[in-house]
């Protein structure tokens, strides 16, 4: 961008003048399983995708700037940025199309744990060792 005096810095690329669907290139959402709150993602290998990383938008850059050291959420990704989830969400799978992002699937929830069993060894230990 240039630095003349007709440049506004307050004035973004992601500021309510500029629709959304600009910073998408008109992009479609991709599947809910594909990017959820929790899935993790971070950047790639700087060889994976030199070429295509000149062609990123100011938000792209953004969102790479933030995973180049290591792992976020996507809804962190979202936090951090200011965009809504879904545009995240977009402008992840053209990242990740692109080659320059890792996404992980976010962590499984642990099972429940039967209750009557946990109370069933709490109380041996107790019978056992006392308290």
């Amino acid at each position: 961008m240039p630095d003349g005096p007709e440049h506004d810095e307050g004035l973004e690329l992601t500021s309510p003048l500029v629709p959304l669907f600009v910073i998408t290139n008109g992009r479609a959402l991709p599947p809910d399983h594909e990017y959820e709150h929790t899935t993790l993602v971070t950047a790639a290998a700087a060889e994976n995708g030199q070429v295509a990383a000149r062609t990123l938008s100011p938000e792209a850059w953004q969102v790479m700037d933030l995973v180049a050291n290591g792992f976020l959420s996507v809804a962190e990704v979202a936090g951090h940025t200011h965009l809504p989830l879904g545009i995240v969400r977009i402008l992840l799978a053209q990242l990740e199309e692109e080659r320059l992002i890792l996404a992980r699937s976010p962590i499984p929830h642990a099972e429940r744990v039967d209750r009557e069993l946990v109370s069933a060894v709490l109380e041996g230990l107790k019978n056992r060792f006392g308290a």
